[in-house]
């Protein structure tokens, strides 16, 4: 039993809300399991409530935690006044273990030798592996007792283990007191050998000042050690006594930093400036640059200031970290660039920085991180966020490293197998008691019960907990367990008010293209419900949308070395490919990406449409930098290793270069370019009725068969003023990819100036490489006091003939065999479309004519009616009449399907990988769904005819769920999308509680719709709104699609996103 007397933290001990530290010394009880606790019943309120007792262990590299919530006390709970705690496996926390330390630190016999400063210590091993800071004093008291001229003072002290090798200390105090000078003869340390025989003695020399106004006027020393004196016990109980010399000791290196502050208003600063070195062997700790070698005044806008730094070899120094405190009246300071220099070898370090180290500018930052300009290794310091950490478990450098071997920080989040990424989010319900501060987890799990490691849901630093009524979103990575079949949730809490009400769980799976959405309405918690913390839920309850499937990429950006070539802007991508194109993306700058003269690797996930052929990149032209030097950017498919390069070479600035903020980069693959350049030149009719001009920016998007042009701007055109009733404006767009055949064009404008109404004729668009001019009529108005309203249009091309719906068609069947099994037998197809269903067709095989061989791909052609877009496929492997079919299963091995018609030239992928048994009866069969389809551009022109959408918007039924905010739309179908449309009419007070509202858009046939997103601009008095589903119709062929929400456009509620992305379930 042990009394625990004196608190740490507080005089007046166990009071309400507070927490209170002891040290408890006691023998090895080897791994705790239980700790009993109780009190003496004495004194005026002897009642207690105990939350929870944490036991930190350093010698096992164990913090443990023992979850009480209960009273000790008479009149309180059960009348128990001792209660046994039991340890929570889940949240205990590992770090590296302490092992003891004799610090033995010698004073000179020199006048004033003595210290009242606090001293420190931190020691290195090898690899750069060290401790903590540890001052040695833990009192005002000691710090005069300790450290007097020509004497010894003696700590035992516990410390993070750092190995078998001792390379270097560090020490220094803290300069306070009223002699804080210290001249220190040596340091000795003695520690207990691995097998705890014996003991090893380091010695340390020294014999300089640590002060202030003496030597070099330096508080910090590292010290390397000179001899080893090691003692120890032999098998026949007499001890060993060994003294040698430290072989091949680190030497103590000058070097030189020299710091270049930029050559711009405000550059220079008066506040205190600090830099830290770190190289493979080490780091130098924080210096405070305080004596410039060369200038009295330091860090002057554009100069340069030398400072030497005394440190033990860091060997290949790659990074430094300078921060500055802010004091003084100019603090703010542009940093240009580092150059450090080791004096013995002569080996020179460069480190461009080009920032601002200011509260007031850029970022708000007063420390950052350099990387020399040649390294080229890993930048995980960098991270900040679980997020990050996944992203480097995902990342191609992972897939050669034994993960046994990584240590830090990593360690939590590689895992063995393959690693797909995953998006997390959780609702947590409104109830009073719902918000919980414990730590949550998921486990999935697939087909045959393979199951994923645990995969902590894990904030940023700083944030902790699911708050009442909150929707917290999550980006991790564990094993891919093929299709999951099951989701377990839970969390570490384990005392009783560690309770936690989920409303709803959701699961996306972007490799797959799914998401699952679960309603919960569950506690987890152990005094509510049924008392369990973790629950599995089954996702056949689950509704299922589709969202794409996903391909993982490695992007690598060069950013240029020119002066000024980094960017603080918002970055955005678009990338085409042979099967269509991607949403704009935007790029993650996080810390320090898209630095001068910097590569940054980082993962994507981008949809399945390669080969690739350009590549679109804008920045949004904000920030402090507003402008960016873009280099060359490569993708790698972290799937098959393909390589795709986009090369620029330019700025993008609305001042340098090319003096624009959107680039086009045709893809290379294999050094060839996938792309043409052409010119276009876009003339524009106005009609000639009246008041058909406009005064308003008119603006384009030219769509053809290799994707879209961008948004073209109509500025400089031959006539003064632009759009007059019955004139013709030309534009020139040099110095574009080719689109090839066009399709559709984009019209709108801003509905800015005097008159913005505009009725427009035609608009005809040459490409001046092919030759080849094509018409888009469109003879109505862009205006909301006319027509329907609309201020967007689409047009389909004119030259573009629209053919008869086909009767009939033939197809192109390609099968290949895989190597599972051959067949001798017959097999027999019918394939599944959106309008039809084929009529069997029987592939018979004989010996004259094999097929379905190992290996082999065999391809047949079967004439049908047309069927339309073809959705599923069902296949049957049947014997032969009057074949006999032995006792052993025989089965064929059927790979991939590739079905093609041949009319339009539209093509089905079947990844099917199955072993299909041979059966005598048509009714035994494998059904497969469509994997992947590739529409042609004839096919995609077939369907571009004028059509009207239905769209009804359903308000929630909660108070405050209506909107005064300005609400926009966008409709996204397979052959393309509505642009982003306003949903207004005149006279209504529209998205109301409980209301349902309903619109009309005109737009190009969009085929099967995929995806609607939603968004409010905030505006207005009540700008929150609960949307509970969009349903849209197409107006021709009567077919609706429902778009469920159920969820939040507000910045104060949910997740606080004023968007959404809504999809059909399936």
């Amino acid at each position: 039993m042990t009394l625990l007397k004196s608190s740490k933290t507080n005089s007046n001990k166990f009071e309400r809300d507070s927490i209170e530290i002891f040290t408890v010394e006691t023998l090895d009880l080897g791994d705790l399991w239980k700790v009993r606790l109780g009190h003496d019943n004495t004194g005026k309120a002897p009642g207690w409530f105990v939350d929870w007792v944490e036991v930190d262990a350093p010698s096992l590299g164990k913090c443990m935690m023992f979850p009480c919530g209960r009273w000790l006390a008479k009149n309180e709970d059960d009348g128990s006044i001792i209660r046994d705690l039991f340890h929570t496996e889940l949240q205990t926390r590992l770090y590296t273990p302490f092992v003891p330390y004799e610090i033995t630190l010698y004073t000179s016999d020199v006048f004033a030798a003595g210290t009242d400063a606090n001293i420190f210590i931190i020691i290195y091993g090898c690899d750069a592996v060290c401790t903590q800071q540890k001052y040695l004093c833990t009192n005002k008291r000691e710090q005069k007792q300790f450290f007097e001229r020509k004497s010894a003072s003696r700590f035992i002290v516990e410390l993070e283990d750092v190995g078998e090798i001792i390379e270097k200390i560090r020490i220094g105090h803290n300069n306070t007191g009223m002699n804080p000078g210290w001249h220190c003869s040596h340091v000795d340390i003695r520690r207990l050998l691995p097998d705890k025989d014996g003991a090893e003695t380091l010695t340390f020399p020294c014999d300089r000042w640590l002060a202030t106004s003496e030597d070099d006027k330096k508080t910090i020393r590292e010290l390397v050690p000179y001899d080893i004196f090691t003692e120890k016990y032999m098998k026949d109980g007499s001890l060993r006594q060994v003294y040698k010399e430290v072989e091949e000791p680190l030497d103590i290196v000058l070097y030189s930093v020299q710091i270049f502050t930029g050559n711009i208003p405000g550059a220079g600063t008066d506040a205190k400036v600090y830099i830290t070195i770190y190289g493979d062997l080490g780091d130098t700790g924080e210096r405070y640059l305080g004596k410039s070698e060369n200038r009295t005044n330091k860090f002057e806008r554009g100069t340069a200031d030398t400072f030497i730094i005394e440190a033990a070899d860091l060997g290949v120094i790659y990074k430094i970290k300078l921060r500055h405190d802010n004091s003084k009246w100019c603090a703010d300071w542009y940093v240009e660039k580092v150059e450090i220099w080791n004096d013995t070898n002569e080996d020179e370090f460069l480190f461009l920085c080009g920032r601002w180290l200011s509260l007031k500018k850029e970022d708000g930052r007063l420390e950052r991180l350099f990387y020399e300009k040649e390294y080229t290794g890993d930048r995980s310091s960098n991270c900040s966020s679980p997020a990050d950490f996944w992203e480097i478990a995902l990342s191609s450098k992972m897939a050669d490293v034994d993960i046994n071997t990584v240590t830090g920080p990593m360690a939590d989040y590689v895992q063995e197998g393959p690693i797909i990424p995953y998006y997390v989010s959780v609702t947590t319900g409104k109830h009073k008691d719902a918000a919980t501060d414990s730590r949550a987890f998921i486990f999935l799990i697939g087909e045959d019960d393979e199951r994923s490691k645990r995969i902590w849901l894990d904030y940023p630093r700083g944030k902790r907990g699911f708050s009442r009524g909150s929707v917290e979103e999550f980006y991790v990575a564990g094993l891919d367990v093929g299709i999951i079949k099951k989701i377990e949730l839970g969390h570490d809490g384990a005392s009783p008010e560690s309770c936690w009400l989920v409303e709803e769980l959701c699961l996306a799976v972007p490799t797959q293209g799914t998401k699952y959405m679960l309603n919960c309405n569950c506690w987890l918690a152990k005094d509510r419900g049924d008392g369990i913390t973790s629950r599995v839920f089954d996702l056949l309850d689950a509704m299922v949308v589709n969202i794409g499937v996903k391909v993982l990429y490695e992007m690598t950006v060069w950013t240029g070395d020119v002066v000024g070539g980094g960017t603080d802007s918002n970055i955005f991508m678009t990338l085409y490919g042979i099967n269509g194109s991607t949403e704009e993306m935007q790029l993650d700058k996080k810390k320090a990406r898209f630095e001068r003269e910097q590569n940054d690797t980082f993962i994507m996930e981008i949809l399945d449409i390669a080969p690739f052929t350009k590549m679109r990149i804008r920045i949004d032209g904000l920030g402090s930098r507003p402008e960016w030097f873009l280099e060359r950017i490569l993708l790698k498919n972290m799937n098959t290793g393909d390589l795709t390069m986009f090369y620029y070479g330019d700025w993008l600035s609305q001042r340098k270069g090319k003096k624009t903020l959107v680039c086009e980069m045709c893809a290379v693959i294999d050094e060839e370019e996938m792309m043409e350049w052409t010119s276009y030149t876009v003339a524009v009719k106005t009609s000639n009725i009246l008041g058909a001009g406009t005064d308003a920016n008119v603006f384009i998007i030219i769509f053809g068969e290799n994707g879209d042009s961008g948004t073209l701007a109509l500025k400089q055109s031959a006539n003064w003023n632009k759009f007059e009733r019955n004139n013709t404006d030309t534009f020139n767009f040099p110095d574009m990819l080719s689109l090839g055949h066009l399709c559709k064009l984009r019209v709108w404008h801003d509905n800015k100036g005097i008159f913005p109404g505009w009725h427009l004729s035609y608009v005809d668009v040459k490409d001046n490489s092919r030759d080849e001019t094509f018409r888009f009529q469109c003879d109505c108005w862009l205006s909301k006091s006319e027509g329907d309203g609309q201020t967007v249009r689409d047009f389909a091309c004119a030259n573009n003939k629209i053919h008869d719906e086909l009767k009939e068609t033939t197809y192109e069947i390609v099968i290949e065999t895989g190597n599972g099994g051959e067949t001798r037998e017959n097999v027999w197809l019918i394939l599944e479309g959106r309008k039809n269903r084929s009529k069997e067709f029987l592939v018979e095989n004989s010996s004259r004519q094999r097929a379905f061989r190992k290996g082999t791909t065999d391809t047949f052609e079967f004439d049908s009616v047309y069927l339309g877009d073809i959705a599923s496929l069902c296949v049957g492997h049947l014997a032969r009449e009057d074949r006999f079919i032995p006792k052993r299963e025989l089965v064929w091995h059927v790979k991939t399907i590739t079905i093609t018609e041949m009319e339009y030239g539209n093509v089905y992928f079947f990844n099917c990988d199955c072993l299909i048994p041979l059966k005598r009866k048509r009714k035994y069969f494998k059904v497969f769904e469509v994997t992947k389809t590739t529409e042609s551009f004839v096919s995609k022109v077939q369907s571009l005819v004028p059509v009207k959408y239905e769209v009804i918007v359903t308000t929630g039924y909660e108070p405050g769920a209506g909107t005064d905010a300005n609400v926009f739309v966008t409709i996204f179908g397979a052959n393309g999308d509505t642009g982003k449309r306003e949903l207004k009419q005149k006279m209504r007070n529209l998205f109301e509680r409980g209301s349902t509202d309903r619109f009309f858009l005109e737009t190009l046939e969009l085929g099967e719709l995929r995806k609607v997103r939603l968004e409010q601009d905030s505006s207005g008095y009540c700008s929150g709104w609960l949307v509970e589903k969009v349903e849209v119709t197409n107006t021709s062929t009567g077919v609706a699609t429902i778009f469920n929400c159920g969820r939040w456009l507000d910045k104060k509620q949910g997740d606080g996103l004023t968007w959404r992305d809504l999809f059909p379930s399936v």
